[in-house]
């Protein structure tokens, strides 16, 4: 009710009061919703805020008002320097005027979303604060006035139409009417009553409410009381500071508990997959078999042999080995071994992930229940700042590569030489796929190895696709893209950002693609 016409006429007449003899001395703007005005008598200052934010529209008067250095512009310069001789209320609507001498008029219209502040010269609009409302400048004075019935008949004729046959009540004292008259069973009750709340609006106080736990100015004592005032300069003032308090602690607590769900969120997005790649890997025991397979067969295996069938112990089918015709079969026994252990360390290290962001969890969801009970600004600005600095400390560095996936593999993008460098060297394993544009710079792309699955051809392809796009060779036709497993792929001392040796490569025609 801060912009019921109620209270305007309220205010403005409190303003009348209080400004008649004030020059207006300053009027200026440091952000675009809001202009700030000075009035001087040679021995006060009274300053005049108008917040017109469409999500917030409301006037204040602050005991003072420091005028920033920067961003700050001058406005209404016709008005500068006038005395004030009087302040006017329009007949039931939500606008008033500060009349100025010379003819020089600032139209105040309270219109939530749409309100405005507007110059007039003469009667006539010459300047307005809000450029987006044009149609402003098109305001007549004189129809502003607007007239209502307020005789009986008419309310017991439109006593089922009383938002539109009432308007200047406001939505709120709508509301508390509607609600109010349904326990009345005659017209002359509800009649009575509808003129005892117009009373409570002409003759006021003013009171500071919660409703459904948002604060607002009421003209009607209702919901609960926050605090009374006999004066409506004082109640706006007291209810601005409350709002936007108000207003600030629930943004910020909000945003808050919007990054500690969004953290849990991600770690438990990151817990599911790394359970499932540990099950996976638990599961798949081929290498630790192959080996065992090996060791068994051992005088059976000829040398030089690149494949073999040998019978599981578990399921008697037969299992296809893939040898390294360089080595024996117990060092062939070995390479399995090894890899096998690799699985298990990995499993390990990913339980320990595990376990630790499920720590993490803990924290946070104490955070979280935390905060839900924090009932002040001033908590939540200090939670805000231990978390960033938390937060400061903890974070990782960014990783060196851009993600993709493509029928379940992972495909990484090195994000320049530097990172080309960190991907291949630092964040990759021998078993995964090099890829790199033949013969021009371009990023390094990975793919991802899984444990006891060959890289689809079309894996490869898509891959191929990324180390062309990311490449010198971006706007061809047709990329040659030089693949190889990454244990072929090394780092000569000395070497500049990026620049890599490569001891073995196929090549592979494709399209440059994101």
């Amino acid at each position: 009710m801060h912009n019921n016409f109620y209270f305007l006429r309220q205010l403005s007449q409190a303003l009348d009061q209080k400004l008649k003899g004030f020059t207006l001395v300053s009027c200026f703007s440091q952000n675009r919703e809001e202009l700030v005005l000075e009035f001087n008598n040679s021995t006060e200052s009274f300053f005049f805020k108008a917040s017109l934010q469409p999500a917030f529209c409301c006037l204040s008067f602050p005991s003072s008002f420091n005028r920033a250095k920067k961003n700050s512009i001058d406005l209404f310069p016709e008005a500068i320097l006038k005395k004030v001789e009087s302040i006017g209320q329009f007949e039931n609507e939500r606008s008033f005027s500060i009349e100025l001498e010379q003819n020089v008029l600032l139209l105040f219209k309270m219109h939530g979303s749409q309100s405005n502040v507007i110059l007039f010269q003469n009667k006539k609009a010459h300047e307005i604060f809000r450029n987006q409302f044009r149609n402003d400048f098109d305001i007549s004075l004189p129809g502003l006035d607007k007239t209502v019935n307020w005789s009986k008949e008419h309310f017991v004729k439109h006593l089922y139409e009383l938002q539109k046959t009432y308007f200047t009540f406001g939505k709120s004292v709508i509301q508390y009417l509607e609600e109010k008259l349904k326990a009345f069973l005659t017209d002359d009750e509800k009649w009575s009553f509808f003129q005892k709340t117009k009373t409570l609006l002409e003759v006021p106080r003013y009171y500071i409410i919660k409703r459904h736990s948002k604060l607002s100015l009421s003209l009607i004592p209702m919901d609960e009381i926050v605090s009374e005032f006999e004066n409506p300069i004082s109640a706006i003032n007291d209810f601005y500071y409350r709002y936007t308090i108000s207003t600030s602690f629930e943004t910020e607590k909000s945003k808050e508990l919007k990054a500690l769900n969004d953290q849990l969120t991600g770690n438990n997005n990151y817990i599911a997959k790394n359970v499932q790649k540990v099950n996976d890997l638990i599961n798949d025991t081929h290498y630790q078999l192959w080996g065992d397979l090996l060791m068994a067969h051992m005088h059976e295996i000829k040398p030089g042999v690149e494949t073999i069938e040998l019978v599981s112990f578990y399921t008697n089918q037969p299992e296809k080995i893939k040898l390294k015709r360089e080595l024996n079969p117990q060092r062939n026994a070995e390479v399995f071994y090894r890899k096998a252990k690799n699985q298990q360390i990995e499993v390990a290290k990913l339980n320990e992930s595990i376990l630790s962001k499920k720590k993490a969890n803990e924290k946070i969801k104490q955070s979280i229940e935390t905060l839900e009970k924090s009932d002040d600004l001033k908590t939540v600005r200090q939670f805000g700042k231990e978390e960033s600095s938390l937060n400061k400390k903890t974070k990782s560095e960014p990783l060196p590569y851009h993600t993709f996936e493509y029928k379940g593999f992972q495909i990484w993008v090195g994000k320049n030489a530097e990172a080309n460098d960190q991907l291949t060297l630092k964040h990759s394993y021998k078993e995964d796929l090099w890829l790199h544009a033949k013969d021009v710079a371009g990023s390094h792309v990975i793919i991802k190895h899984q444990s006891g699955k060959n890289f689809p051809k079309d894996v490869i392809e898509r891959a191929a696709e990324l180390a062309a796009y990311n490449s010198k060779r971006k706007t061809d036709s047709l990329c040659p893209v030089a693949y190889t497993p990454k244990k072929y792929v090394r780092k000569r001392k000395g070497d500049p950002a990026g620049m890599v040796v490569v001891e073995k490569e196929a090549v592979i025609m494709v399209a440059p693609k994101l």
